[in-house]
């Protein structure tokens, strides 16, 4: 569902073809709030073509790739991208990912190994704040004050998890995984 409201939303700036709206949304790094994948993303205009969301406007036709069509949002999809976005703002998302399970099991496994796991991990996290950063700076003045919000989310949250990355690091490096948690693990307590 959340592929659907990207592309309704992006679809309300500007008629557009699925590659173009991929390309939008990963300038926007809205893939970092959902899972997107190309075909996905084609399935979901395909589904919403069919229940009259969205209709084809243009055909770009090339001998050297294939056709590009260009949809815009039809008046009953805006009226679906309205509901959906309400219904979508209610929610509160669990916290969830394969990632923080397997944390929660990393006293049972080799320190070593999970050490070396962790500093690749803090590396790559320390990759990914940079550019949601730099995502964030870039697109000031360019997108309205909602999409910034997100963005500035994003960032900050790729920042508490780098702090989480190098605090199991550092807890990994000194051999303390396996202890029980017998003190605050929190910043100034």
């Amino acid at each position: 569902m959340p592929i659907k409201l990207a592309i309704l939303g992006l679809l309300l700036e500007k008629d557009m073809h699925p590659y173009e709206i991929r390309m939008v949304m990963k300038e926007r790094s809205l893939d970092q709030n959902a899972k997107i994948q190309i075909g996905s993303l084609y399935y979901a205009v395909e589904q919403l073509c069919k229940k009259f969301y969205i209709e084809s406007v243009h055909v770009i036709k090339s001998d050297a790739r294939p056709d590009k069509t260009i949809y815009r949002i039809t008046d009953q999809g805006k009226l679906y991208f309205e509901q959906m976005l309400l219904d979508m703002l209610q929610q509160i998302d669990p916290m969830y990912t394969a990632s923080k399970m397997a944390l929660s099991f990393a006293n049972k496994g080799d320190p070593n190994k999970i050490a070396d796991v962790l500093k690749k991990r803090v590396e790559e996290a320390k990759h990914q704040v940079n550019d949601l950063y730099e995502v964030y700076t870039q697109h000031i003045g360019t997108v309205p004050r909602t999409v910034l919000h997100l963005m500035a989310s994003n960032y900050e949250h790729a920042k508490l998890e780098l702090k989480l990355s190098e605090k199991l690091y550092q807890d990994a490096r000194d051999g303390r995984l396996k202890e029980l948690g017998s003190e605050s693990v929190l910043d100034g307590e």
